[in-house]
Parts: C-alpha cells; sequence; structure tokens
C-alpha cells in the first residue's frame, strides 16, 4: 500500500468506449482486455469517458454545458464490471465540427471535472487510443503514475491528417511510459510518421478468450455468418453479392449478417432484389456472447474487410472452432501468420465479388481434411489469449514485481 491509501498495484483504465446499455458491443475488447488482465491487479477502476454529441445551435451550447457541469456529479455512480473492476461513466458534451484534438481536450477537462480537479488517484493508467484515451490520461494522472497507452483504431490516418491532432498525438507519444499496438500495420504507420519516437512503440495485441469452443465440430460451410459493423470498408456489399452466386449452385447455403450500420437497410433491399432474402438474416448489432454464441452455431466466418487493423472476429471466430474466408487487409494476414491455411482460406482485397466466391470453392473443396482448425487454436491462443496478454501487460505495469519473480526463478 502507497503513502496516498492505493495499493501498488491497483490500475486505472481509461477508454473512450465501452459497453452500455444503448451499445452493448461497443468498446468490447477494451472490456476484453480488463477481464484479461484485472487478476492479478489490486483496485482495477475503468473511466469510461462518453461522448455525447450535442446538436443544439451554437449559441445554446454553453448553456448545455453549465446544465451539465451541474448535473455530472448526480451522474457519477460506480457501477460493478467484468473481474472485480468498477466502472465509472464521464459523459462527455462534444459538437460536430471539433477535430480528434479537440475531442481529446474535452474528455480530458471532463475527467477532471468528475474527479474534482484530483488526479486519478492509481499509480497505473491504461488509456486506450491515442488522443481521447492517451491524452486524457496523461492530463489527469497523478505526477508519479505510470501511464500507458494502446492504440487499435482504425481511423488512425484520419487523426494523423489533422496538423492539430497529430502534434498533440507526437506529444502522447512522448510522454507516456509506454505505447502499445494490436498490430505491426499500426506501429509500421506511427514509426513512419515519428520516427523519433518508434523506439517507443511495442505490440501487445488484443486479448481473445479461448474458453468457449464448440460443443461439435464444423462438419459443412453451409452456414455462413458475418459480423461486423454494416458499411462499406467491410466489403459487406460484395459478401452478400457473392452469397447469391454460391446460394444458386446450393440452396442450402443461409448467411447470418450480424451488426449495424448505415448499409443494413441497402443491404435487405439488395437480398430481396436477389431473391435471396429467404436465406439471409439481419439480427442487428449484437452483444460480445450473443456473438460468440452465432460462431459456435454456424460453419464459416465470412470478413471480406477493404482495411483491418487487427480483425479481432476472425480470431474470435478460430477461437469458437470454426473456419474463416477473410481478405489480406492488413491486420488479418499478420495475425493469421504460419496459421493461415490450418484455420481457412485468405483472398486479396478486390472489389468483384468473384474473389469471394473463388475463395470459398478452394476452402470448401479443402475440407475438412485439409484444415488443422485444432493446432491454429493452439497457436493462436498462445498469440492472443486472456493470459498472454495480460502477462505483456503486467510486466510493463509492475516491473518490480516482474523482477522480483525473475530472481527466485533463477
Amino acid at each position: 500500500m502507497s503513502a496516498d491509501g492505493t495499493g501498488d498495484r491497483d490500475v486505472a483504465v481509461v477508454t473512450p468506449w465501452y459497453p452500455n446499455p444503448q451499445q452493448e458491443w461497443a468498446g468490447a475488447f477494451v472490456e476484453a482486455m480488463v477481464d484479461a488482465t484485472a487478476p492479478g491487479c489490486g483496485d482495477v477502476t475503468v473511466y469510461h469517458t462518453e461522448a455525447w454529441l450535442m446538436r443544439q445551435p451554437p449559441a445554446e451550447v454553453d448553456a448545455a454545458r453549465a446544465a451539465h457541469r451541474r448535473l455530472l456529479p448526480h451522474a457519477l455512480h460506480p457501477a460493478p464490471a467484468v473481474a472485480g473492476a468498477r466502472l465509472v461513466r464521464v459523459p462527455v458534451p462534444t459538437v460536430p465540427e471539433y477535430t480528434f484534438a479537440d475531442l481529446a481536450g474535452q474528455h480530458a477537462a471532463w475527467l477532471r471535472e468528475a474527479l474534482g480537479g484530483e488526479p486519478i488517484p492509481a499509480p497505473v493508467v491504461h488509456a486506450h487510443v491515442g488522443l481521447r484515451g492517451g491524452w486524457t490520461a496523461l492530463e489527469n494522472a497523478r505526477p508519479d503514475a505510470r501511464v500507458f497507452v494502446t492504440e487499435h483504431a482504425s481511423f488512425l490516418d484520419k487523426v494523423l491528417e489533422q496538423p492539430d491532432s497529430r502534434a498533440l498525438y507526437e506529444r502522447v507519444l512522448d510522454r507516456c511510459d509506454g505505447f502499445f499496438v494490436v498490430t505491426d500495420v499500426l506501429r509500421d504507420r506511427l514509426a513512419e510518421t515519428f520516427p523519433a519516437l518508434a523506439h517507443k512503440i511495442a505490440p501487445i495485441s488484443n486479448p481473445i478468450s479461448f474458453e468457449s469452443p464448440r460443443a461439435r465440430p464444423v462438419t459443412g460451410l453451409r452456414r455462413w455468418l458475418y459480423v461486423g459493423t454494416l458499411v462499406e470498408r467491410k466489403g459487406v456489399g460484395l459478401l452478400l453479392e457473392a452469397f447469391a452466386r454460391c446460394r444458386a449452385a446450393d440452396p442450402g447455403l443461409t448467411l447470418t449478417m450480424a451488426g449495424a450500420g448505415v448499409l443494413a437497410g441497402r443491404l435487405a433491399e439488395r437480398a430481396a432484389e436477389l431473391g435471396i432474402d429467404d436465406a439471409v438474416t439481419f439480427p442487428g448489432a449484437v452483444p460480445p456472447d450473443e456473438a460468440a454464441r452465432l460462431m459456435r452455431e454456424h460453419d464459416l466466418l465470412v470478413h471480406p474487410a477493404r482495411w483491418e487493423t487487427f480483425g479481432v472476429t476472425v480470431i474470435e471466430a478460430v477461437a469458437a472452432g470454426m473456419p474463416v474466408l477473410v481478405t489480406r487487409c492488413g491486420g488479418p494476414e499478420r495475425t493469421l501468420a504460419g496459421v493461415a491455411d490450418a484455420v481457412g482460406e485468405m483472398i486479396d482485397v478486390e472489389e468483384d465479388p468473384a474473389s469471394i466466391v473463388e475463395g470459398y470453392h478452394r476452402l470448401r473443396d479443402r475440407f475438412p481434411d485439409g484444415l488443422d482448425l485444432a493446432r491454429g487454436r493452439r497457436v493462436l491462443d498462445e498469440r492472443f489469449g486472456y493470459r498472454t496478454v495480460a502477462e505483456a501487460h503486467h510486466r510493463h505495469w509492475f516491473p518490480e514485481a516482474t523482477a522480483d519473480d525473475e530472481r527466485e526463478v533463477a
């Protein structure tokens, strides 16, 4: 126990995303990180600075902020979270025209307001994404705290395109004690942008649970599944067209497209136009436990993204015991390195559904004897499982304890 009453292994997590009753899937990867790392820590507190968009006329924004400031103390009710952690939600009023740097400043200021001007008490602070998490953590951590940041945003290029946001990002990278990325794709991008600080960037992946595989193995690739946002970047339109072509040759195929997004209505209309609406299901966005259940009940995950920094869904599918058909879109070819053929089929990013159809046919032709899902699961568990990721974070968070453990082993 330190002099200020906090435990030496107490940790605070600062994040702009965390699952909530309105969006149970939002920030699920942050919740997974807390679930993985909290065991072995002292008290863990998650500070979720949640953007609330204000659409009032400019003349009313200041009045809305003043009302928010008066009401904020009544909204701060810590709630239990995963693995014994506690969750504090901090609403952050924002306006549409903010840059990422502006948003970071607002998140930092409103967390300070919620803390009554006092610093975050934990000696270790871990933040998610460089600005809204990293800057917020650095501006609110106590002077002697160790501050770490994990970057996993797929929109990193948009952040770095803004001059003020890029400058603030450099300050975060310079000031933090450790900076982690979930894939080499992000490390390469940041090292290129900030070469003088590239030595501070280290890879630690998103944690994936391998605890609940399917009860029975997949016996045929008939029930297709997509889990993710229904937006152009994810290639969902191409997926629907490819499914229609495959189903024309095999009427027993079905497709579940779980997710929300701007293309949801158009995809449903297109399924009807293609005459496959009886075979395609749109359950909307689903929470993590429902996504895991769907993976255990379907035969094949199809993930034709145009760009992906990591591809959590792909690893989750393998963890659930299902093969994958996935594009080489940045993250997956690195996360699946060495086991891609064992767990499924990879295809190039092409603006033609034929590439998905051909990939499916190749995978179908070598299923099941040409795959080794059991080996793939073992390898990926060693890379991305809860224990592996937790140990990596704890080595940075608690270096003294790690050194003591190493001396005992020696």
